[in-house]
């Protein structure tokens, strides 16, 4: 399982901020059982990683895990491994050229159906898997189809294409579940670009909230005003929204957050 955060803003040199706004509806508690934490993010037209394959005890905030980045699009993930074993390789979030990728959930039978998900990938996705957890192979199902459609390197992907490349991806990976007799997977994930960011609730809860605004902290604002900044901010939870303000994402919805910040949504 796991849980991710992803969140957009138009201030890099505030996300930090941000989080820290938002820690207290975020602050989660993870006595023991986590087994590393990861982020990506864009800097300068880069894809940059941070990973931290290593157990983490007691209580983590999401601030923690982002500490230090000035980013306008970030994806984070903690790990409770389930499958394949604590290393940088299986730590998410995962990254394929422009693409950043984190996956809460867990695909049943996945050891009897990864050979048949990996031959259905081109060889150049195929040799790009490092590691061997269900998260990193359902990511690179996702590119197979971005592929397909042409839109692997585009600028601007049209998000219907994404949207129809989850759609399809599931719909593979439950036909090979269903072979085996097992249940349906649960995909609860984030995906982007660096341009465009999608969620998808199928599982795990997800939860939204949008801002326009941060309150004064002292010298940050000078003179006690508000830091006019506006964010998307979309995170995993064991249950339904965290904090007044946050809205639940439905079962079975994709959130679309354009460069504009702007948030549409479709059912897959």
């Amino acid at each position: 399982m796991g849980l991710l955060l992803a969140c957009m803003i138009n201030r890099a040199e505030l996300l930090g901020r941000a989080l820290l706004e938002e820690s207290e509806a975020l602050h989660t508690g993870l006595p023991g059982g986590a087994d590393g934490c990861g982020a990506g993010f864009y800097q300068a037209g880069e894809v940059l990683h941070r990973k931290r394959p290593r157990p983490i005890e007691g209580e983590l905030d999401w601030a923690g895990v982002l500490d230090g980045i000035r980013s306008h699009l970030t994806i984070a993930h903690v790990r409770t491994a389930r499958v394949a074993d604590r290393r940088a390789e299986n730590t998410q979030p995962f990254r394929m050229r422009q693409w950043l990728f984190a996956h809460v959930g867990e695909i049943p039978g996945f050891a009897a159906i990864r050979a048949q998900l990996l031959e259905s990938l081109p060889d150049f996705l195929r040799r790009n898997i490092r590691g061997n957890t269900d998260s990193e192979v359902l990511f690179h199902v996702v590119l197979s189809f971005l592929h397909d459609a042409g839109q692997l390197d585009a600028n601007d992907v049209d998000q219907s294409v994404v949207v129809g490349a989850l759609r399809s991806s599931l719909t593979l990976v439950d036909r090979h579940t269903r072979e085996v007799g097992a249940a349906p997977s649960g995909a609860t994930l984030a995906l982007t670009d660096g341009r465009q960011l999608y969620a998808l609730r199928r599982g795990s809860a997800l939860s939204l909230i949008e801002r326009d605004r941060l309150p004064a902290r002292g010298s940050e604002s000078p003179g006690g005003q508000a830091a006019d900044v506006r964010y998307v901010l979309i995170a995993s939870a064991a249950e339904g929204p965290p904090a007044p303000g946050y809205r639940s994402i439905q079962e079975g919805e994709v959130l679309c957050v354009d460069r504009n910040l702007t948030v549409t949504s479709q059912h897959l």
